[in-house]
């Protein structure tokens, strides 16, 4: 016997639950709402944690969703430092950590994910960091200011804290897999550009190298040395490899895991399980704008609307996830970017703008098709590529149309 019922259970203390709860009251539930978050802040908006907050010119309150006056006047009961320890889905409860148990009508699993973590000589050292939180971030700022830094990676997490950091007096270099910071996700020609705004404010930048092993001297990380034989002496580390899905209770709750690592739902972002749905960088859904194919997506802004959609559905709206997945990020106020897709392939880039002046957009095409675009300087284009990419249509004899800045992209 369950110590007490719910309406709704979210499982998970980050935006896609927060969201989700502020959907059901809008949309007009009335049951009762449990939100339950292991870490000790409420829901909070995580890019933050690599710019405005690492750098200190946002606040804690200011990275929140919402204040914490907004949970009691909403009627939404949230639990920080507890986690769900089992979830019984043919009870529909769950067990949480703090020994009580909780069924529920409906639930949300959206557990986020976890850091990647390297596992080489040294790796045990005091001194290197990874950045999910808030207290991670607190640390490393603490850390790191005004020090020698290296950066492993050349995604988001390690070009934006490299970039902060830089800004705190901090004397930055990058190891990354990639030949050029951020193409694995853009391509060379913008990651050139990115990687020239890193660069021209004094961080280095080496790609084609793989970290080897870490160096330290009295338990704490003095020298990281790479594959290739190069060593750069080292205050602190940032490691910043990518991340994993935590789909540790949904697969011991019996929930199928797909081939990219989510928790499987539907186009509604419902699991096999009736009133059990998934959203966040857990859900591996089926995307009506990709025309049926699963997407798994991480790091993504709120625009993505999962958490939405999610909410609708167990409210019984019958709602499909219909959004273009929507991402940014900003190197300090050097350079700021905005994409949709994601385009996991593609075999032309069509770039509108001129990329020297830093006001550019590149389409990227896969079989005549938009599968995503990325904008610096040129927002308004971003509306036109999301109608490209949903529509599906072969634009291929249209080429020259997105090419040009003085055409009409309404026409296209």
């Amino acid at each position: 016997m369950a110590d007490r019922h719910v309406a709704y259970a979210l499982i998970g203390g980050g935006l896609a639950a927060g969201n989700c709860a502020r959907w059901l009251r809008e949309s007009g539930a009335d049951g009762e709402i449990l939100l339950i978050g292991r870490e000790s802040d409420l829901p909070y908006n995580r890019p933050p944690c690599s710019k405005g907050y690492l750098q200190g010119t946002e606040s804690r309150e200011d990275t929140l969703f919402r204040p914490a006056d907004w949970y009691e006047e909403q009627e939404v009961e949230a639990l920080t430092r507890v986690s769900v320890k089992a979830l019984d889905l043919s009870a529909r409860s769950i067990e949480l950590t703090d020994g009580r148990s909780v069924s529920f009508d409906k639930a949300l699993v959206a557990t986020g994910a976890g850091v990647r973590r390297l596992s080489v000589p040294g790796a045990e050292l005091e001194g290197i960091h990874y950045l999910r939180t808030l207290g991670n971030s607190d640390t490393i700022r603490e850390e790191a200011s005004g020090k020698r830094i290296v950066l492993i990676g050349g995604s988001y997490i390690a070009s934006e804290v490299a970039a902060s950091l830089t800004e705190r007096g901090s004397s930055c270099s990058m190891v990354m897999l990639e030949p050029v910071a951020l193409s694995r996700s853009f391509g060379e020609q913008a990651g050139r550009f990115f990687q020239g705004r890193l660069e021209e404010h004094g961080i280095d930048v080496h790609g084609d190298d793989e970290l080897d092993r870490f160096e330290g001297a009295g338990g704490r990380v003095t020298r990281v040395v790479t594959k290739s034989g190069r060593e750069l002496d080292a205050d602190a580390v940032v490691i910043g490899v990518g991340a994993v899905p935590d789909v540790r209770l949904a697969r011991t709750a019996g929930l199928e895991i797909g081939e990219r690592g989510g928790v499987l739902v539907d186009h509604r972002l419902q699991t096999p399980v009736p009133g059990i749905f998934a959203a966040g960088d857990i859900a591996e859904y089926e995307s009506v704008v990709h025309g049926g194919q699963r997407l798994r997506v991480e790091h993504w802004d709120v625009a993505f609307n999962q958490d939405k959609t999610a909410a609708l559905n167990m409210l019984d709206r019958d709602q499909p996830h219909d959004v273009v997945p929507y991402f940014f990020s900003d190197l300090s106020d050097w350079a700021s970017l905005e994409y949709i897709g994601p385009a996991s392939e593609w075999e032309q880039e069509i770039v509108r703008g001129s990329i020297d002046d830093g006001e550019f957009t590149i389409f990227y095409l896969h079989h005549g098709r938009v599968a995503g675009a990325l904008s610096v300087g040129r927002s308004d284009d971003l509306e036109h590529a999301r109608r490209l990419l949903s529509d599906r249509t072969d634009i291929s004899d249209r080429v020259n149309e997105l090419q040009d800045v003085s055409s009409d992209l309404e026409s296209v």
